[in-house]
């Protein structure tokens, strides 16, 4: 049993904190109210001036298994999402061997639920080893669950691949999560054409190599009558292709943006810090601001971190030869906050309604909330304090990001899920 008093507690659909109790028993909320009794053999927690939300859930992580154990495990990458105060993720299929049948999706999510705190959810390939040319066993890892099919770290290069995946599997209630990338276009690269890269002597990839796979796709979920997701938009102009094409209100699509690319442009990889160095790329000021009012517009239905480990090693690397991506589990709740929610520039409504309520929603999942009958799945969070993201903070088992030792405002005191404190500072 435990008692949160005067904590403010935020919902999407409300710019208002409220402040109130929040008693939860046996894991589910029992009440809520100004100034509640403190029933015999509570714990008590004083969350006064804390923020009480539901937790948070990412839809594209990369959590490295099976095949890559070295970059991270489904261990430490749910315990790194627990860390930033998200308490349920989608990892991607792009592993060895890539999650393309039902036996290798069943084999991951009997790991998952042996080896992880929070519920852990998988994707599956388009096609088979996500190279592209043959259909996977989609009827197999439906009958697992899996709702979304994506070639992650790809685009399914074959538009009547993909054409023949959308008409099949949509039968069947899944969708199609789409990384948009013309690879004769983009290269290996990955930094943004522009300025910067002449500057650094490296050959850019156009955002055009993104944005022609994000019209093509979704006219192909048009042509179909299936739901497309496009994935990690990194450009102004994909932005506003996305918003233009809900505006015909004929096809359902949906998109995501990352926290990296609403705060770091091509001109922060400075003398060429390869932990910014990510695909798609970062792009200019003027993308950043495009892609936070479309944000704040609802253009972007859902904020997903793209969490994508990498070894030191492998990080050290000069910058052409060096992996793409970003960590972000631990440290996406705290920069939202420091960058965005302090400043004003956006509400915590936002942050629960794109980084809670709707990746759950895109699931098939219910919404996580703070009200009584509603199962305990939260998250305290301290504006007044401070969050330095030390190495031996951070629970990833690799730590490329650029916040590594930069300490930002606001900090994850606490995770509940069900009957379970699953963090507390």
């Amino acid at each position: 049993m435990l008692l949160l008093q005067n904590a403010r507690i935020a919902a999407e659909n409300s710019p208002e904190l409220v402040e109130s109790d929040v008693l939860i028993v046996e894991g589910i909320i029992e009440k809520i109210g100004p100034k509640l009794t403190v029933p015999e053999g509570a714990r008590v927690i004083d969350a006064g001036g804390r923020v009480l939300m539901p937790g948070m859930f990412d839809a594209h992580v990369h959590f490295r298994a099976p095949g890559f154990e070295n970059k991270e495990t489904i261990t430490t990458g749910s315990e790194a999402a627990i860390n930033g105060g998200v308490t349920g993720v989608v990892m991607m299929p792009n592993t060895r061997p890539a999650l393309d049948s039902a036996t290798t999706v069943a084999t991951v999510l009997e790991n998952a639920k042996d080896r992880a705190r929070i519920p852990v959810y998988t994707s599956g390939c388009v096609t088979k080893n996500r190279e592209g040319k043959e259909l996977a066993e989609i009827e197999g890892m439906r009958g697992l669950g899996v709702k979304m099919l994506t070639d992650d770290g790809d685009t399914t290069a074959d538009p009547a691949v993909l054409l023949r995946a959308m008409q099949y599997a949509t039968e069947f209630g899944m969708f199609f999560a789409s990384h948009c990338e013309v690879p004769e276009l983009a290269g290996p690269r990955a930094l943004n054409e522009g300025v910067m890269s002449y500057r650094l002597g490296i050959k850019g990839s156009p955002a055009c190599a993104e944005e022609i796979i994000i019209d093509r796709d979704i006219r192909l979920a048009h042509a179909a009558g299936a739901h497309v997701h496009i994935q990690h938009v990194s450009s102004k102009l994909g932005m506003e292709t996305i918003r233009w094409w809900k505006s015909r209100g004929d096809v359902k699509v949906t998109a995501e943006v990352s926290p990296h690319h609403l705060l770091f442009t091509d001109e922060h990889i400075g003398d060429y810090d390869t932990n910014y160095k990510m695909n798609p790329p970062l792009r200019t000021q003027a993308d950043c601001d495009a892609l936070l009012e479309g944000l704040k517009e609802g253009v972007f239905d859902l904020i997903a971190t793209d969490h994508a480990p990498h070894t030191p090693f492998e990080k050290a690397q000069d910058f052409i030869s060096a992996p793409n991506g970003i960590t972000g589990l631990d440290t996406a709740l705290v920069s939202l906050y420091h960058h965005f929610v302090e400043p004003g520039k956006f509400g915590w409504d936002l942050v629960v309604k794109r980084y809670s309520a709707e990746p759950r929603r895109l699931m098939g999942l219910p919404v996580t909330t703070i009200e009584v009958g509603q199962s305990a799945d939260c998250v305290l969070f301290n504006t007044e304090a401070e969050t330095t993201f030390t190495k031996d903070f951070m629970k990833s088992k690799s730590q490329n990001t650029p916040f590594i030792n930069q300490t930002l405002k606001g900090r994850v005191d606490l995770v509940v899920l069900g009957s379970e404190i699953l963090l507390e500072r």
